[in-house]
């Protein structure tokens, strides 16, 4: 059984969060309750997907997918309500658009990447093709030229070195 009520859950998620952004140490010596349990919170909340920076941090150095909640948050946010959201969690609209930027950014790489990465891929075949041409080429011309050296001798052996005569 929980010995916290949600209220107080609450209460302390909303103090980890902007624009409190109090440290989770902090926090356990101000409401009472373990660090430890101010984790799991934490921990939960993000699960939930709720933007919950890491202790304190401002909000240029808050993780990756901090980000990415913030934006998916604000995604569907006309101007009112993404000027209140912005207040609310202490950020500015510029941030997150250049969060947002960032994001389609990303994915624009991955599909660069991708793109070159076949690009890559077809020209190694083309060379592995045109090596193993090569190759085969290479062991047919070796193969005739062991053949005539098998000939070589035994025509020597049969009529003998020229030089007998």
């Amino acid at each position: 059984m929980n010995r916290y009520s949600a209220e107080r859950k609450e209460s302390a998620i909303q103090k980890m969060m902007p624009p409190h952004n109090i440290p989770i140490p902090r926090l356990a010596e101000e409401t009472g309750i373990s660090d430890v349990t101010l984790y799991n919170w934490r921990k939960q909340a993000r699960a939930e997907g709720i933007a919950v920076p890491a202790d304190g941090k401002n909000s240029e150095k808050w993780s990756s997918e901090d980000k990415f909640a913030i934006v998916l948050e604000a995604a569907s946010l006309n101007e009112a309500e993404l000027a209140e959201y912005c207040r609310r969690k202490g950020l500015y609209a510029e941030q997150i658009e250049a969060w947002r930027q960032v994001c389609l950014q990303a994915n624009a790489d991955s599909a660069a990447q991708a793109k070159a990465q076949r690009e890559q891929t077809k020209k190694d075949r083309r060379q592995i093709k045109k090596l193993e041409k090569e190759l085969h080429r290479k062991e047919k011309a070796l193969a005739e030229a062991a053949a005539l050296l098998v000939l070589q001798k035994k025509a020597q052996a049969i009529w003998g070195d020229g030089e007998d005569e």
